[in-house]
């Protein structure tokens, strides 16, 4: 279900949320689940935060996609206890003002580029071991994107969240769904303007496993 900030619901699917900034602009807000949602341990405005490392931050001497004869090797996770994994992976689109102005106001030919780009990041987290060669497919329990314009920079802003139970980490799952979802906002807006940037790809944190928690400070 839809929650409009103005306070209206709105009964459709994908929600869409406009908060008024300043000098009597809107923002466009696209979430793939309810903001209300008190059990979800992914996308809350509180968790994109900086935050210090917490765990005990483990990492590996060696290449673990790697064999004793230097050829690439699947993991072996047979043997790793099941924990609760929960990532949360963004990226940066830098429209520019023409194609930020079209999002803004869903005026672009192709349809609405916050919708189809929030559903193709929520796809390719589902699809990202047929993507990753050496991934492992996760039964992923849960998949949230959110989309936010930035008319400082006429950019939008994705964070993508995956949560699964199991033997491995769903990093791959979340920076797969982010990057693809800006990829597609490309797609939407290529034929407007060819100088859009995607850029800061990168894991926000990570929870569960053996190595521990991360957090980006």
């Amino acid at each position: 279900m839809a929650t409009l900030w103005k306070g209206y619901r709105v009964p459709q699917t994908p929600p869409l949320a406009q908060q008024q900034l300043g000098s009597g602009s809107f923002q466009r807000h696209y979430t793939s689940h309810a903001a209300s949602d008190a059990n979800s341990q992914c996308l809350s405005p509180d968790s994109w935060a900086s935050a210090a490392p917490s765990g005990p931050q483990l990492t590996s001497e060696q290449l673990t996609h790697v064999d004793s004869e230097g050829r690439a090797a699947m993991v072996d996770v047979g043997r790793k206890p099941d924990t609760e994994r929960v990532a949360v992976a963004s990226a940066v689109v830098l429209l520019g003002p023409v194609a930020f102005k079209l999002v803004q106001q869903n005026q672009l030919k192709k349809g609405d580029a916050l919708v189809v780009a929030q559903l193709a990041g929520v796809q390719a987290a589902k699809l990202t071991s047929q993507l990753i060669p050496l991934c492992h497919h996760v039964a992923l329990s849960h998949v949230q994107v959110q989309l936010e314009l930035d008319s400082t920079r006429h950019a939008v802003e994705i964070r993508a969240s995956c949560r699964a139970r199991g033997p491995t980490g769903v990093e791959m799952e979340a920076l797969t769904s982010a990057a693809v979802a800006a990829l597609t906002l490309y797609d939407m807006c290529k034929a407007v303007s060819r100088d859009i940037v995607l850029e800061e790809i990168k894991l926000i944190s990570k929870t569960g496993g053996q190595r521990g928690d991360f957090h980006r400070a």
